[in-house]
């Protein structure tokens, strides 16, 4: 890959190197294997994959989205084939394109499943790091998510940890009052690292029928529109932990906007909903990155 002369955009992320900043957030990018038809994927940072589960889950009901003035909101459901099937299917077809390291993003409905599926998922060569996705609901504490509890966050992440050979990073959900406050019970658990944000809670409503869009009716917003609100969390927690790998994500679509999240304190970061936009995205992000990095206070 060229770059602009002097300008190094590897970076770390705990104890592994990307070799540029930029992850196709999960979700987003699928297995990431499908995307080589569109460009060579061996040239991004990582691969967030599909979010998995233990079990296979068809998803929601449709309609699944509905558009947005600048975003969209899903509520796909976490449809994926399982952790097995993952681990026997979709990693192999990545490897054959991809050579770097993976994260792994990994939901679940109960401590028991995250720790079964983080368990399985870590001995993986190609896992680089793992992205707890804790916006599921705890089937088991009433369907709050565990990422709106700091008790609860802090008993998933610790028993999690126990399991993990790769560093742990928990993606965390910005439906909170205090974002700080879950950084910290999630540190304080054993995250080796952070993701931040998921989607914002949202919901359209069709005005011909007076019904919600989405069958579900409320569903993850992301965008551009999130895009401030991300930057101000991200912000708050670096300011809150100097020096703990933070992946930045929330409605990143140019080269200009991944240089103002890594300003704000990430080290790495996350192009989602773009690449539903525009699936060169973040092989332009990456193309763009150090002139943008060049012309900026982070060249300082």
């Amino acid at each position: 890959m060229e770059m602009t002369k002097d300008i190094d955009l590897s970076v770390k992320l705990g104890d592994i190197t990307l070799q540029n900043p930029v992850i196709p957030a999960s979700g987003c990018f699928g297995y990431g294997y499908e995307m080589n038809d569109y460009y060579p994927i061996d040239i991004l940072g990582s691969v967030s994959i599909k979010g998995t589960t233990k079990s296979p889950r068809f998803g929601n009901p449709l309609p699944r989205v509905a558009e947005c003035s600048a975003g969209l909101i899903n509520s796909v459901g976490l449809q994926n084939p399982g952790i097995n099937a993952v681990i026997e299917r979709e990693l192999p077809r990545l490897r054959e394109v991809f050579h770097q390291p993976i994260v792994a993003n990994i939901s679940g409905f109960s401590i028991e499943e995250y720790v079964e599926c983080c368990a399985k998922i870590t001995s993986q060569p190609q896992i680089g790091l793992i992205e707890l996705n804790v916006s599921c609901p705890n089937v088991h504490g009433g369907g709050m998510s565990f990422g709106t509890d700091p008790e609860v966050l802090h008993s998933l992440v610790k028993e999690v940890k126990k399991v993990c050979t790769v560093p742990l990073f928990v993606k965390l959900t910005p439906n909170v009052t205090d974002i700080t406050a879950m950084a910290e019970a999630a540190v304080k658990g054993g995250a080796d690292g952070l993701c931040l944000i998921n989607t914002l809670l949202g919901m359209r409503i069709d005005v011909k029928t007076g019904y919600p869009v989405i069958a579900n009716v409320m569903g993850g917003f992301s965008g551009p529109a999130i895009f401030p609100i991300a930057l101000r969390m991200v912000y708050q927690v670096r300011k809150a932990f100097s020096d703990l790998p933070i992946i930045g994500c929330g409605g990143i679509s140019s080269a200009s906007d991944a240089v103002e999240m890594m300003l704000a304190g990430a080290n790495a970061v996350e192009v989602g909903s773009a690449n539903l936009v525009d699936p060169y995205a973040c092989k332009t992000i990456i193309e763009q990155l150090p002139e943008a990095i060049k012309n900026s206070a982070l060249r300082k």
